[in-house]
């Protein structure tokens, strides 16, 4: 009897759905990527910016398989066409300004790049990181900061706030390392803390910011929702 069907058909479902048996079951992480071990059984998955899934397996007898799993596009939260965030699909055709701008999340954010008359440059080829703090981030700075920034007067301040939360390059949550340095458009440097697939960024004032929701793709680069606003040295 060929059991190599058998198989994959038992790994492929173990890799996409939570098994009964997981007091059995050994499990790492790191990043984007998972190892499981159980019952005679190792099945490795991979998480794609796309929302894809790479499954690889393998048992001890010699069966092997390999599959590729596709997010449903029917669920809340679900869709192989990007991510939700604020409750709007981030699309990875549109660019970073063009999704931030869809997100409920994120108006304070939009009116900010607005403000600092940074949207032709984000709306730029880049590539770009954006660490994007929401409403409720901005709201956690102390009393009257928000609006002061958004003066006239002080776009060359918001200017220098906003790009210190962003990075050259398209820095995926598996390109974060622990103890990474980053060097922000601004000139000065956030440093990467990672616990699993926890992220934390630290800023140039001892301030941290979670990465909340990792991995939005656009087409210019990608953005991670942080929960505070990083702040720079001066």
């Amino acid at each position: 009897m060929n059991t190599k069907p058998l198989f994959a058909a038992f790994a492929l479902s173990f890799a996409v759905a939570a098994p009964s048996f997981a007091q059995d079951m050994k499990t790492k992480s790191d990043g984007d990527k998972t190892k499981t071990t159980t019952k005679g059984m190792t099945v490795k998955t991979k998480a794609e910016a796309d929302g894809k899934m790479k499954v690889k397996g393998k048992s001890d007898d010699g069966a092997k398989m390999k599959a590729t799993t596709k997010p449903r596009e029917d669920g809340p939260g679900m869709s192989g066409k990007g991510v939700m965030v604020g409750g709007a699909l981030m699309r990875p055709d549109k660019d970073i300004v063009d999704n931030a701008a869809g997100s409920k999340e994120h108006t304070t954010l939009v009116a900010a790049v607005k403000a600092a008359n940074l949207v032709t440059t984000l709306k730029s080829a880049g590539p770009f990181t954006v660490f994007a703090p929401t409403d409720a981030a901005f709201n956690k700075l102390p009393g009257g900061a928000l609006n002061n920034l958004l003066q006239p007067d002080m776009q060359p301040m918001l200017a220098k706030i906003l790009t210190y939360h962003v990075v050259a390059g398209r820095l995926l949550a598996s390109d974060l390392k622990d103890g990474q340095t980053l060097t922000t458009v601004e000139g000065e440097t956030l440093q990467v803390e990672r616990k699993g697939n926890m992220v934390m960024l630290t800023d140039a004032k001892g301030g941290t910011a979670n990465v909340t929701i990792p991995n939005v793709v656009s087409s210019n680069g990608v953005t991670h929702v942080i929960d505070t606003v990083l702040m720079p040295a001066k």
